[in-house]
């Protein structure tokens, strides 16, 4: 081994080891375990098996757990049964024993809340009888599917996103998460091609973040001023992975700028490759244009930690600028504040801590056999 460069590698890491206060709240070092969608909560309840996937992180060093997506109060908020309730006193009785079991370990977690709008197709469990939701009841590729939303379902909806957050504050959770990614419902309302409506929540970019503000706001509402606020948002959409919401920081910057008044503390940006850049013209990714823009801290994510070059980087065996190199600097640079790391840490609950103590070489590869069981 190649003692400076492992010594030049070891000095690197420490930045992402370095305790950052965000308001209220405190983290011991920059890294995030990312959401990621397991289902192993039948009928919508976590048990002693998820308390413990999610404890394995935290006792091994993750600054900040964000559970997978957790749903609202709504029947047509999910297409599938395993996927834990953030609503009913069973699923939240869970939660609470999550919270717990992670506190004891000495970790933050928030829960991220979720609707999957017009991903869902209709007929889907656990409420086949209920149609699925969405600003003008499009899915993904533009096909109408069913009717608008009204009022009433906005309304509705809103107000389950609130309620969930008063009880994450309740069940003693660090902050939330507000998913508004990935072409799911907040998303839906965000992206053009989706929400093709003519009233208030449509018609142009500032109109189409009407759903998500007022989300933000009810949710502020019900924690009070201080209570953390995280709002995850992408460009690509599952499927059409170069869809943009903004094709100029301009257009990014008249999108976030409604989020962050209505209460957004920090914004998760998720990317396929954090290493791409966002704009021409500019080396920034999408959570460092998010953060130039708002001033807020930012979490950047997007595969982080799954090539054999990150690996291979650490044990000095890389040539040239590798990519955890290149996350380091970005992150020395304060381009962003927190790095969510998510396959690599679904596969390895000691993923943080071994890159911690330089144990490279026992870092597990991920594969999909991952994805069958809670490690």
């Amino acid at each position: 081994m190649d003692h400076s460069n492992s010594a030049t590698h070891t000095h690197s890491v420490q930045s992402l080891f370095q305790p950052i206060a965000l308001g209220k709240l405190q983290l011991p070092n920059r890294i995030v375990m990312a959401p990621m969608t397991r289902g192993f909560s039948p009928g919508g309840v976590p048990g002693e098996d998820v308390a413990g996937y999610y404890r394995r992180r935290a006792e091994n060093g993750v600054g900040l757990i964000v559970t997978e997506g957790t749903l609202v109060n709504h029947p047509a908020a999910t297409d599938n049964p395993n996927i834990p309730n953030f609503h009913g006193e069973q699923a939240l009785a869970g939660w609470a024993n999550v919270v717990k079991a992670v506190h004891e370990a000495g970790g933050r977690i928030v829960p991220q809340l979720w609707h999957v709008g017009m991903t869902r197709k209709n007929g889907s469990q656990p409420h086949p009888e209920v149609l699925s939701v969405g600003p003008s009841g499009l899915s993904l590729t533009g096909e109408q599917v069913n009717e608008p939303m009204t009022q009433a379902d906005i309304d509705s909806i809103v107000q389950a996103f609130a309620d969930a957050a008063a009880d994450a504050k309740r069940l003693g959770f660090d902050g939330i998460e507000l998913h508004g990614a990935h072409g799911y419902l907040i998303d839906q309302f965000l992206w053009e091609k989706t929400n093709q409506r003519t009233d208030s929540y449509g018609g142009s970019l500032i109109a189409r973040t009407r759903f998500a503000v007022e989300i933000v706001e009810a949710c502020r509402r019900a924690v009070g001023p201080e209570f953390p606020i995280i709002f995850r948002i992408s460009q690509w959409k599952s499927g059409e992975y170069n869809a943009k919401l903004a094709t100029t920081p301009e257009q990014l910057s008249q999108l976030l700028a409604p989020l962050v008044e209505a209460g957004v503390d920090i914004f998760h940006c998720s990317t396929r490759r954090f290493w791409e850049p966002e704009f021409e013209g500019s080396s920034l990714n999408f959570a460092g244009w998010v953060k130039k823009l708002t001033g807020k801290p930012t979490i950047t994510v997007g595969s982080v930690g799954l090539d054999d070059e990150f690996i291979n980087s650490f044990k000095g065996q890389s040539a040239g600028v590798s990519k955890i190199d290149d996350l380091l600097v970005r992150l020395e640079d304060e381009e962003f504040d927190l790095v969510a790391v998510g396959r690599a840490l679904l596969v390895d609950p000691a993923w943080s801590a071994k890159i911690h103590d330089g144990r490279t070489e026992e870092l597990l590869p991920f594969t999909a056999d991952a994805l069958t069981k809670l490690t």
